[in-house]
């Protein structure tokens, strides 16, 4: 039986490392159990250690995260310098010839009452300058608007008007009404451009007197194309060529659609010829109330002294 005060089996002996045990002297942790060790170290010796660090990257350059490193760039020479310099005042020279030039031209055409127009209508595919907004003065817009509805309403009647010619051309087999209609369409349209509407345009942009004359002339020639048309009496035109209400009621006993086609054209004539009546007053009104009668009145007598001297 152990005694009670045994010693420890598991208490290590007190080993100083500094001690001259030399290398023969008692292990350090040196168990108790069969004399085997854990671990042992002489004393003042380091237990071998296992290296296992990767090899370490190559050194980068001292201002490799440096934003503000400065960099090597190299300078023109004083020669090179110069003759860039040299180009620029002549590139400077020419252009400002190039805008004294075109300074000058804009001065000329404005002396000579040329004006410079933009086509800007209609925005997909401008053939027109047209721009009520900015250059029609604010008391003359709503006329001027009114009078481009009457333009873009004897566009659509000429239209509806060769769409109803050529049912009727299907139903009748007459070639000769279509092509008529045709006819009417294609120079209709810009001649009433040409004719009334821009000459209109112009009058209330610079009050010339000459153009509302000529203003006055063709847009009661329209008048009277529309009044005519809404009638479309067998005379002059080709009755059929016309969507009026005479061949309207001819055509609708044989064929009822063809017909309704004819009505709806007399109906926009009817609508455009109604309209444009309105139009001749209202222009005719700011006419006389501008004054511009009694100074068409003094330009007409003074051409007429001139062709008689």
């Amino acid at each position: 039986m152990a005694g009670r005060y045994d010693p420890n089996p598991f208490d290590e002996d007190e080993v100083n490392p500094f001690s001259d045990g030399g290398a023969g002297g008692k292990a350090r942790g040196q168990s108790r159990f069969g004399g085997g060790s854990f671990y042992t170290t002489t004393a003042g010796s380091v237990p071998p250690v296992t290296n296992s660090r990767l090899s370490p990257l190559p050194p980068e350059p001292a201002d490799f995260y440096n934003p503000t490193a400065p960099y090597d760039i190299p300078l023109d020479s004083a020669s090179d310098l110069k003759m860039k310099e040299r180009e620029l005042q002549a590139k400077e020279a020419e252009l400002k010839k190039r805008e004294q030039e075109v300074r000058r031209r804009e001065e000329a055409a404005a002396r000579a009452g040329i004006v410079l127009e933009d086509k800007n209508w209609p925005p997909f595919f401008p053939i027109i300058h047209h721009d009520i907004a900015n250059e029609i003065p604010i008391h003359l817009q709503k006329l001027q608007y009114v009078t481009f509805t009457t333009l873009l309403g004897l566009t659509f009647t000429l239209f509806w008007n060769l769409i109803a010619v050529t049912a009727a051309w299907i139903k009748l087999g007459d070639p000769k009404i279509w092509f008529l209609a045709v006819i009417y369409f294609i120079s209709g349209v810009p001649g009433a451009y040409v004719l009334w509407y821009r000459p209109l345009y112009r009058a209330f942009r610079t009050e010339s007197a000459v153009k509302f004359s000529w203003f006055f002339l063709f847009y009661l020639l329209h008048i009277g194309f529309c009044i005519f048309a809404a009638v479309a009496p067998p005379i002059v035109f080709k009755g059929k060529s016309l969507a009026g209400i005479l061949p309207a009621v001819d055509i609708i006993g044989n064929h009822a659609i063809v017909g309704v086609f004819y009505f709806i054209g007399f109906g926009l004539f009817c609508l455009e010829s109604v309209l444009s009546l309105w139009v001749i007053q209202q222009v005719y009104l700011y006419f006389r109330g501008s004054g511009k009668a009694d100074e068409m009145k003094r330009e007409a007598a003074r051409g007429a002294l001139r062709a008689a001297i």
